[in-house]
């Protein structure tokens, strides 16, 4: 290759984000070589068809992959190079949130304050609560608290909370040992769901709050440490308080709606709901007789018609209990309370939307 379509190892190191040291030091690994070494003067000499391959190198090392692993990635295929990306990922990922537990962990015991017993409830029902709750968290930048489920004992009951702003689930367990004090903190939702698998095998779970945590203390196994979230969470009994009153009440097979949300082609449905059952379509194409799925429903109360997103009504109705499904409506632009039509432990609010499509 002639010399003036060669660059010398500065401008190249100008052109691919590597320091010259760090181009040496590649060299010498076999990772990237020069095109060419001057004998004399050893300068190194690079061409433009490396600029890519040297991003990559420097990339991959931004995300402290080993020389070892760096030099599989270059020399795979793409599918294999993906999958060696993914791996190294999950590791990092893995590692930072066992380090986050630690440290968690850590904190709670430097400054030497005892547990707080907060209430002990059964370990399998405290699980199914979790994570029917949990569905209706979120991850949203700014706002950390929607990621998270708040706890509350009273001296009568356990609550159990989460919002994402469009949907909102709770659940009131009675406790198997009553709460001797009240408490509220909101808890670090990924770490409960992986505290899940461990407390649904134990027949009683005591709660006890430590200074920035919580702890999941259970007999016979591994206690389980979750983080408080110190954002402050959403005022939900501000939307619960202004409800208002029923005017149409639903009670629906939960399959049958299921299934009819599934088959449904758009992001919106709308519910159609008479005395004569209710309709579930498509709110994207209303004119699609094909998307039109009639529902027996026992229906008390005003006709009415409602919109909802697929992505917040489905799981509210997913998550509740039982065979049958209560849908509580208010109007067509105020939430509808979702529950079990036999159980009413576990209750849903999701927010429809405007007819016109627009959230």
């Amino acid at each position: 290759m002639p010399n003036d379509e060669l660059m010398p190892i500065g401008a190249f190191a100008q052109r691919s984000g590597l320091t010259s040291s760090a181009l040496r030091f590649y060299a010498d690994s076999g990772l990237l070589r020069p095109v060419e070494v001057d004998p004399v003067s050893g300068y190194r000499y690079y061409s433009a068809d490396q600029v890519v391959q040297a991003t990559v190198l420097r990339q991959l090392r931004e995300l402290a992959i080993p020389l070892t692993a760096v030099e599989a990635v270059l020399g795979s295929g793409a599918d294999e190079a993906s999958r060696l990306l993914d791996e190294h990922v999950a590791k990092v990922v893995g590692n930072a949130a066992a380090a986050q537990q630690k440290a968690a962990v850590i904190k709670s015991a430097l400054g030497n304050v005892p547990g707080l017993p907060i209430a002990a409830v059964k370990g399998p029902v405290l699980a199914d609560a979790v994570e029917q709750v949990l569905t209706a968290t979120a991850y949203e930048h700014g706002i950390p608290a929607l990621a998270g489920l708040r706890i509350e004992a009273s001296y009568e009951a356990v609550t159990l909370t989460a919002t994402d702003r469009y949907r909102l689930s709770t659940r009131t367990l009675v406790p198997a040992e009553a709460p001797g004090q009240t408490w509220a903190g909101t808890v670090n939702g990924n770490e409960l769901r992986v505290a899940v698998a461990e407390i649904r095998r134990s027949p009683l779970v005591r709660l006890e709050a430590v200074p920035h945590g919580l702890w999941l203390r259970v007999a016979g196994r591994e206690d389980r440490h979750c983080r408080l979230l110190p954002e402050e969470f959403p005022d939900y009994q501000l939307m619960l308080a202004p409800l208002g009153d029923v005017t149409t009440r639903v009670t629906v097979p939960k399959e049958l709606l299921l299934r009819a949300l599934e088959d449904q082609p758009g992001e919106r449905i709308t519910l159609h709901v008479s005395d004569h059952g209710m309709h579930v379509r498509s709110a994207d194409d209303e004119t699609d007789e094909n998307s039109d799925i009639w529902l027996p429903a026992t229906v008390t109360g005003q006709a009415l018609q409602i919109w909802f997103e697929v992505t917040t009504f489905y799981p509210a109705v997913s998550t509740a209990i039982g065979p049958d499904v209560l849908l509580d409506l208010r109007g067509h632009d105020l939430p509808v309370t979702i529950r079990s039509a036999d159980r009413g432990d576990l209750t849903t609010l999701a927010m429809p939307i405007k007819s016109d499509h627009s959230a």
